[in-house]
């Protein structure tokens, strides 16, 4: 039976002793995760935790309504036995109508005439051969631009802080990018700070001769998997092709391990085709959307 129940219901030993059942499962649905990045945030659960459905809930202009949260790329419906794709599809149903407004990103494609379902795409890089028999997956501009970065002293360091990459992305590309809220980038910070003070995720970078920062890479290394969640560059580390020169440093060192690289998705062509460019297999999540809120309300979500 489905039950919905809310943050403070939430028993999070049960929902993270069921994640912990799922091979490769993706860091977005632990609690910890949710906590940080989608604070207040309520659940769906079937039975005794056997299935689970978070629901990142916000509340704008006196309507509830639910919404993916920047940094985090999809939830959906989690089970380690249960099949999820129908059990989204209940779960779905079972949503509340007092959430007039439905923008969720989900692992699972489901069956609906009351939501607009658009796919999207994501890149994964299985790491189960040797760094040779990956380096030759790779696309050729992939190779080709890894090679330039050898030309030039790239050394990678671990000694990165938060408000260093958080800077580098805000003054580079954050409002290209659409990450404009204050908020989001605290709750960056706070997911930072709390994956590297708990060896859940480590920052890498790269800097110039007097020590500036010219790109950083923040990623979660849970469960099997490598999620590269955040990355920020500097004009010069594009010359310099740094991305290509550090993230082939994580395919190297994590080689043979069986481990997953998932690059977190973009919707930006250029960053998807730098994603595909390492070889990894495409995958596809799906943004649910319904928009039930009164007008003129709907026009300042």
């Amino acid at each position: 039976m489905i039950t919905y129940l809310k943050n403070e219901e939430i028993d999070r030993e049960k929902w993270n002793n069921c994640l912990a059942e799922i091979h490769e499962v993706k860091p977005y649905p632990w609690s910890w995760y949710l906590d940080i990045m989608a604070p207040g945030w309520d659940a769906l659960v079937d039975d005794d935790y056997d299935a689970l459905f978070p629901l990142p809930r916000f509340r704008k202009y006196g309507f509830n309504y639910l919404a993916t949260p920047v940094f985090l790329q999809q939830l959906g419906a989690f089970s380690p036995e249960i099949e999820t794709v129908k059990k989204a599809e209940e779960f779905v149903s079972f949503l509340p109508d007092f959430f007039r407004l439905v923008d969720l990103n989900i692992a699972q494609k489901i069956e609906t005439d009351e939501y607009k379902v658009t796919p999207r795409s994501n890149y994964e890089l299985k790491l189960d051969g040797s760094y040779e028999s990956i380096w030759f997956r790779y696309m050729t501009d992939c190779r080709r631009n890894i090679n330039i970065a050898h030309r030039y002293p790239q050394e990678i360091v671990d000694k990165v802080k938060p408000h260093e990459i958080i800077s580098l992305f805000r003054n580079n590309i954050g409002k290209r990018a659409g990450v404009i809220r204050d908020t989001s980038y605290r709750h960056l910070h706070s997911l930072m700070d709390h994956c590297t003070g708990t060896a859940k995720g480590r920052i890498l970078g790269v800097r110039s001769p007097k020590g500036k920062l010219l790109w950083g890479i923040f990623m979660i290394d849970i469960a099997d998997r490598i999620t590269l969640l955040f990355t920020a560059g500097s004009r010069k580390s594009r010359e310099l092709r740094t991305a290509y020169h550090v993230i082939d440093h994580i395919i190297m060192l994590n080689a043979g391990t069986g481990k997953t690289v998932d690059f977190a998705g973009s919707s930006v062509p250029s960053i998807a085709i730098f994603m595909k460019s390492f070889g990894g297999m495409r995958t596809t999540y799906y943004r649910l959307f319904r928009n039930n809120l009164p007008w003129p309300v709907r026009l300042f979500k």
